[in-house]
């Protein structure tokens, strides 16, 4: 969402003293300053919650109500939703009441700084100002990630427990999308698990996109079903990779190096299927790897360590073995990994490797083109994850993964293949037995 934001401008200020924000978010980038919502003026009357450079989350308001909070926890886990609920009461007689903040269902007790407004204080919130999703008013500061299921409310404070409850089994924080609330007049309810702006609370209360319309878009990667994205924060010593919508797509222009990403995911067992579009790049390599921490850190190509397995663009070699034939801009090159058997296939444009030097069929089989594996008990860091990169640490690669969101880049998948799990879409046939790497992937 980097460059685009949402905006509203209330026709009337309602009230200013009590209002809730409920918002799940996955971030994509750590160390910039990210808005969740303002509602500010300028840089000395300023109303916004948002991750700031050291990544703690930040709640202040100046030039109308005084208040400040900024958490000494940092939210750097790129691989998993927040569920974040600040609740704004000034009619509390009790101060610490007045602002209250929950992060997954806890709340949040720890600040490195923390102001509470004064009693009864009428705060920016629910005024007229426009308010701004993604964005500080005046300036930049856009967020880079996913969004979802955005409840703001106007005139009550809701604690967590309104917008989600714990799992008796498995003891996480789930998500409830439709919370019994009251709204109130400049009350709203979008991002429903979508990218829809329109307002499902029945206010009509409905956001513009801005900035740069056209990317806030739909996803399957939501609160209820985590989908892999490239983790940024594997970044080499070399050099920079860049990473854009919701880190599905990896730019490594700047990255002087061989080694490039790798999924956040990781997967021990199971059989899964991921879809990589090549953008830019004559020496790249698309795979697995065991080691992506440390593949990053010694710049090393995704084949070249210990259980990484890397399929060469320019020769169609998979490690030192010949296996298939070249690829290029703009093939699609699909990986099933089955750790059930210890196998690895290939696929460009939907046509399976032979294994033995070409593509064939667009008919999957379990033994043409198998290629084996080593047991994901003997790896490195304890799991195999799908990776990038090239093998010539002087050039560089542009590449967009569909890991089942169905979505490459902005682009949605037109025309979706067949995936007997039901879990991601992607846009050729998803291999019998296979399914994507997500949280319900990983329980399939």
């Amino acid at each position: 969402m980097a460059g685009t934001y949402l905006l509203r401008t209330p026709s009337s200020s309602t009230n200013n003293k009590t209002c809730t924000l409920s918002v799940w978010i996955k971030r994509s980038a750590v160390g910039v300053r990210q808005a969740i919502a303002s509602q500010t003026v300028d840089g000395s009357n300023e109303t916004f919650i948002w991750f700031d450079t050291n990544d703690e989350l930040f709640l202040k308001e100046s030039g109308e109500a005084t208040y400040e909070y900024r958490t000494n926890r940092k939210f750097r886990d790129v691989s998993a939703w927040y569920h974040i609920v600040m609740a704004i009461d000034t009619t509390q007689s009790t101060a610490s009441d007045r602002v209250k903040l929950y992060i997954n269902g806890v709340r949040e007790t720890s600040f490195a700084a923390s102001t509470a407004p004064a009693l009864n204080d009428d705060t920016r919130w629910n005024s007229t100002t426009p308010f701004n999703i993604g964005r500080m008013n005046y300036g930049s500061e856009y967020f880079n990630g996913l969004m979802s299921t955005y409840h703001w409310i106007d005139g009550t404070a809701y604690d967590a427990s309104t917008f989600g409850s714990t799992d008796a089994t498995t003891g996480e924080w789930k998500i409830i999308v439709e919370p019994s609330v009251n709204y109130g007049t400049n009350g709203f309810f979008i991002l429903k698990n979508s990218g829809s702006k329109t307002d499902q609370s029945g206010n009509g209360n409905n956001f513009s996109e801005e900035g740069s319309p056209g990317i806030v878009s739909n996803t399957k990667d939501c609160p209820s079903n985590v989908f892999a994205t490239f983790n940024p924060l594997n970044q080499t010593t070399v050099g920079t990779n860049v990473y854009f919508y919701g880190n599905t797509d990896l730019d490594s222009s700047t990255n002087a190096n061989e080694f490039h990403g790798a999924s956040t995911l990781g997967m021990t067992s199971g059989k899964y299927y991921a879809e990589f579009k090549m953008k830019s790049g004559q020496y790249n390599l698309v795979g697995i790897t065991s080691s992506p921490s440390n593949d990053a850190r010694t710049n090393t190509a995704v084949r070249n360590s210990a259980n990484s397995y890397g399929l060469y663009s320019y020769n169609g070699k998979l490690n030192t073995s010949t296996y298939a034939a070249s690829y290029t801009t703009p093939n699609i090159i699909g990986v099933a990994v089955d750790l059930d058997n210890n196998k690895i296939y290939f696929s460009k444009d939907g046509n399976w490797a032979t294994g033995s030097g070409a593509w064939g069929s667009t008919t999957w089989s379990s033994s043409t083109g198998a290629f084996t594996i080593t047991d994901p008990s003997l790896t490195v860091e304890g799991a195999y994850f799908f990776a990038i990169g090239d093998a010539d640490a002087g050039s560089s690669g542009k590449f967009s993964a569909n890991f089942g969101n169905g979505y490459q880049a902005t682009t949605a998948v037109s025309s979706a293949g067949t995936n007997a799990s039901g879990n991601g879409i992607f846009e050729y046939d998803t291999p019998t037995g296979f399914t994507a790497l997500s949280t319900k992937g990983l329980n399939l």
